[in-house]
């Protein structure tokens, strides 16, 4: 108990050290200082300290997207968490049941239409759509089942990601290709305050309380007998958690795209440091995973300035090396 706390305590100060920090990261030069003053000023309803043009660097520029990067990495690894638990499958991820592909043709067909501002109604809407489609086949013969709900992800992942190549390909031309590609691949380049707000809610409403159902995750990881006996309403409670996972899947896929590995790799790396139980496993690694895609889009953002990569590259580019390690330290203490 003393190593979760401890754990805790210190991912909570390096997230709120990591965002502080990230902020002052860019082409115009910014202190830990500036980075409070102009953010005491907002809150409290004061002149800033700071010119104009810095103000707005931090308060409009950097600090949604920062915060934005925190809440979708926290909900992801969360959701990862809930997904491998609830399949008991170590290789599930969020988009496990085909919402990534889901919202990814939601948003492609807004995009080629011109009407990006509907991009994230239309991503959340095509993601949802997806999970309908998914839970739908896979009760259709019978009571939900893990492998049953596996593969009927897979089999809409696929359809709604063929369906998707094919608008691509038949409708998208000059620049649209560009701005469809950095939406597949994950950026927060268009983050303010209404995507900040989005996932900020999101988190609240459905985050915290599946960082809370780590008692229910933990009887399904010995079956559904074992998970009954104790007390779990199984069907009902494989419903709910799957749902809950969805809808916050989908709440921020809608404002970043579709951002690989965070929900798979950070649950594994937070289990091998203080063990399977998931009471403690949710809510570090919503810590892990928020401090993981701040520093993630911290360099996609400013390695190559002033060209800016899709965060979504950075994330595989580190999460497969560290996944692979990851399964080779597994092998190595069975």
């Amino acid at each position: 108990m003393t190593r979760i706390v401890v754990a805790a305590i210190a991912l909570g100060a390096a997230l709120v050290a990591s965002v502080t920090v990230a902020v002052t990261i860019g082409s115009a030069e910014l202190s830990v200082a500036d980075v409070w003053g102009s953010v005491a000023a907002h809150v409290l309803g004061r002149p800033s300290p700071l010119d104009p043009l810095h103000d707005g660097i931090v308060w409009q520029l950097r600090l949604p997207r920062i915060l934005t990067a925190a809440a979708v990495g926290a909900g992801l690894a969360l959701v990862g968490c809930v997904m491998q638990a609830v399949t008991r499958n170590q290789l599930a991820d969020p988009y496990l049941l085909g919402l990534s592909s889901g919202a990814s043709l939601g948003a492609v067909a807004v995009l080629l239409l011109g009407i990006g501002v509907l991009l994230p109604v239309a991503a959340f809407a095509g993601a949802m759509l997806a999970l309908l489609a998914t839970l739908g086949l896979a009760s259709a013969f019978g009571p939900l089942t893990p492998t049953r709900t596996v593969l009927a992800g897979v089999a809409v992942s696929s359809f709604a990601a063929a369906l998707t190549s094919f608008v691509i390909f038949w409708t998208a031309t000059g620049d649209s290709y560009r701005e469809i590609l950095g939406w597949l691949l994950g950026s927060l380049a268009g983050a303010r305050w209404p995507e900040a707000t989005v996932a900020g809610v999101a988190i609240l409403v459905v985050g915290v309380p599946l960082a809370f159902t780590g008692r229910v995750l933990d009887a399904f990881a010995f079956g559904d007998r074992s998970a009954a006996s104790l007390g779990v309403p199984v069907t009902g409670a494989r419903w709910a958690l799957l749902g809950a996972g969805a809808l916050l899947t989908g709440a921020l896929v809608a404002v970043s795209g579709s951002i690989g590995f965070v929900g798979l790799v950070l649950p594994h790396a937070v289990r091998l440091v203080i063990g399977p139980g998931n009471r403690a496993l949710l809510p570090l690694s919503g810590l892990a995973g928020a401090i993981f895609l701040v520093w993630a889009d911290t360099l996609a953002r400013a390695a190559f300035d002033p060209r800016e990569l899709p965060v979504g590259i950075v994330t595989a580019l580190i999460g497969a090396p560290v996944f692979a390690l990851l399964l080779l330290r597994r092998r190595s203490l069975a």
